[in-house]
């Protein structure tokens, strides 16, 4: 790495829950959220991408907010949230309960900003469509044009290659709205598992997976020369 990258950490599906009977973590239903920001700042992260159904639905206590808005509290570096199908941005929303709409370092699309969130300090540029109730929806529809030097895209969905009878019916993402948003990375999530998807040939497309299952985050270096690096990084559980 060297002193012009910018470096993105990717992660999706944390599904904080005060259910211990229904979230993947047992008693401590934030630990994914925990553990993926302890990994951004493991690794320098400038930046914390978080791509939907970060908690696992909208019936969340308030005192499991409160522990959230605390976790963020403590991070130094912008936070950028997608709501995602099993957070949607209605009108009980965990968005619009407890704080985490006020905390000037976490941006969430749909709440604090309407599609498009713009950090001048490296002139980038992060957009998404927020999942705003629990209907169908076209994840990358309108593409936005380029802004600024560099354009990342979130998107919460499922992909299916071209020609591929889809097996979910909703929320889906093809190869060519892949192509269309022309980002310099493409985060997305609704996968529990890590993969590259789309064509590769454009646009670097990738699912992080769950912290549960995947057990890994995307490392996104924006380098200086114009080039873009992702690898997956294990995540350190304690």
């Amino acid at each position: 790495m060297t002193s012009s990258d910018i470096v993105l950490v990717h992660s999706s599906d944390l599904h904080v829950d005060d259910d211990p009977h229904q979230g993947p973590y047992g008693e401590d239903g934030t630990t994914g959220l925990r553990v993926v920001l302890n990994a951004a700042k493991a690794h320098g992260a400038d930046y914390v991408l978080l791509v939907g159904d970060i908690f696992d639905n909208n019936r969340q206590s308030a005192a499991i907010i409160e522990q959230c808005v605390a976790m963020l509290n403590e991070v130094d570096v912008p936070v950028i949230v997608l709501p995602g199908n099993h957070d949607p941005v209605t009108s009980d929303s965990v968005w619009l309960r407890g704080g985490l709409n006020q905390l000037p370092h976490v941006h969430i699309i749909g709440v604090t900003h309407d599609l498009t969130v713009h950090f001048p300090d490296h002139d980038l540029e992060v957009w998404g469509h927020a999942h705003v109730d629990y209907n169908n929806m076209v994840p990358l529809r309108e593409p936005r044009l380029r802004t600024a030097r560099w354009h990342v895209t979130l998107a919460h969905g499922h992909y299916e290659d071209d020609g591929v009878p889809p097996l979910r019916p909703s929320w889906l993402i093809s190869n060519a709205e892949i192509e269309a948003t022309r980002s310099d990375y493409l985060a997305l999530g609704h996968w529990n598992r890590a993969a590259e998807v789309g064509t590769g040939t454009t646009v670097p497309a990738y699912y992080s997976g769950s912290p549960d299952l995947a057990k890994t985050v995307n490392v996104v270096r924006l380098r200086g020369n114009g080039t873009v690096a992702v690898a997956r990084e294990a995540i350190v559980w304690d």
